[in-house]
């Protein structure tokens, strides 16, 4: 069970020592930078 990812808390989650937290705010990062550009 995931929550949703903002940008805000992604970025926070990139410092956490988890190499798997990092990874999964890592892909919801880009994936609202795709729908961002996307939508442009």
């Amino acid at each position: 069970m995931t929550e949703k990812l903002d940008i805000a808390s992604a970025a926070r989650k990139l410092k956490s020592p988890n190499i798997k937290t990092r990874k999964r705010a890592l892909k919801a990062i880009h994936d609202l930078a795709k729908q961002v550009k996307i939508s442009k």
